[in-house]
């Protein structure tokens, strides 16, 4: 497991800048999705006003709604990684993921559709993006994609763990 380094800034009671805090982030991991590891480096769920004293704002599931946010930083091992999802392991995962698991389908394992805009980069590593018209499109460290609430999945045909950054955009689905 990596943890990442997080520094905040703020504004003090003058409104100049300041370092509000300097922290590592530790990954989130369950043994539900066995090798994920998800670092919630920021997030909030409604727009944010300034000046503020840099603290964290408040956020409570993994998607966002409309006009909140959160910046994620996102490990997908190998596939076949672990052992077969007990109930009490998806348990697990529910509660260390809130809202994530309730966005999968059933009939196709890892494909997901939330109310968002995703904004990525693959960081290290190698993943696959495949969508439910059955297109896979292969990305590697460096390339982006704009995911605009779309049908999706990610996998990791290779050895190695894949590493992606995120933001994700509360959006509004009509229709």
């Amino acid at each position: 497991m990596t943890s990442r380094r997080r520094i905040v800034t703020g504004h003090d009671h003058d409104g100049r800048s300041t370092v509000a805090g300097d922290s590592v982030v530790e990954p989130r991991t369950s043994p539900g999705l066995p090798g994920v590891e998800m670092r919630y480096l920021w997030g909030a769920d409604e727009p944010q006003s300034y000046p503020d004293g840099g603290t964290e704002p408040a956020w409570r599931r993994h998607f966002p709604p409309l006009g909140g946010f959160r910046f994620v930083s996102f490990t997908l091992p190998p596939a076949g990684t672990g052992e077969p999802v007990s109930e009490q392991a998806s348990a697990h995962a529910r509660e260390a993921f809130p809202g994530l698991l309730e966005t999968y389908r059933e009939d196709e394992p890892g494909m997901h559709r939330s109310d968002t805009t995703d904004l990525a980069i693959v960081l290290s590593g190698e993943v696959v993006l495949g969508l439910d018209d059955g297109s896979e499109h292969v990305l590697r460290a460096g390339d982006t994609v704009v995911q605009n609430g779309t049908a999706h999945s990610w996998t990791n045909r290779n050895t190695e763990p894949a590493e992606m950054l995120f933001v994700l955009v509360g959006a509004r689905r009509e229709g």
